[in-house]
């Protein structure tokens, strides 16, 4: 059972709906104790990282969610569910998030042009991820869509797993082990982004939670 997690995110039925499309058994989850008993978690978001911190610490998620990552669980973030794994957020003022991957989430420069970067843009794996199950049947420069003013600064490189240019060359999938993260939102990316919750479903699956 995948575990999906409202914390009033505004994304959350489109997210649902699409794993439920591609055979995911979910339960939409608001509570610890039903995240807790899950098998794989789906993180999603859209908004800012600090109200997103808030409404995790205000239902007590927050402090659960290394101890469900570091159990091995597959672990999928979506978009602001990516950006509060960092260690801190420059969005509406410096403050922590969750601390599960070194980095900061800074805005993205004004040379990018418009801010927030609203619609398709292509994402590249990197050599070390091409061929990671999340990807299968996506070609690297395929398109999916994105709405953010600020992105992930990775400390580890070798943690980013494809890359995407607006203004910078900035990360737009992040993996260790069983966490994946996604600056793009893949239950509006159409085809192929169906096809990638299907390869997270298929993930789940492999490892004996679907």
């Amino acid at each position: 059972m995948i575990a999906v997690i409202n914390y009033g995110a505004g994304n959350l039925p489109s997210v649902v709906r699409a794993l439920r499309h591609v055979g995911a058994d979910l339960v939409v989850a608001e509570d610890a104790a039903t995240i807790e008993a899950a098998d794989a978690v789906v993180l999603p978001g859209v908004g800012a990282t600090a109200d997103t911190m808030r409404s995790l610490e205000d239902l007590g998620i927050a402090p659960l969610l290394p101890k469900v990552i570091a159990s091995g669980r597959p672990f999928l973030g979506i978009c602001v569910g990516m950006q509060v794994l960092l260690s801190v957020s420059e969005e509406f003022g410096h403050h922590s998030c969750l601390g599960l991957v070194e980095g900061a989430v800074r805005r993205l420069p004004d040379s990018a042009g418009k801010i927030p970067q609203i619609g398709w843009n292509q994402i590249r794996p990197t050599p070390a991820y091409a061929e990671h199950p999340l990807f299968a049947h996506i070609p690297s420069g395929s398109d999916f869509y994105f709405v953010h003013s600020f992105y992930c600064d990775v400390v580890d490189p070798s943690l980013v797993a494809a890359r995407t240019d607006y203004g910078l060359d900035f990360p737009s999938v992040i993996m260790r082990d069983n966490l994946a993260a996604v600056q793009f939102h893949p239950e509006k990316s159409g085809r192929l982004g169906l096809q990638l919750l299907y390869n997270f479903v298929q993930i789940c699956a492999a490892a004996g939670t679907q």
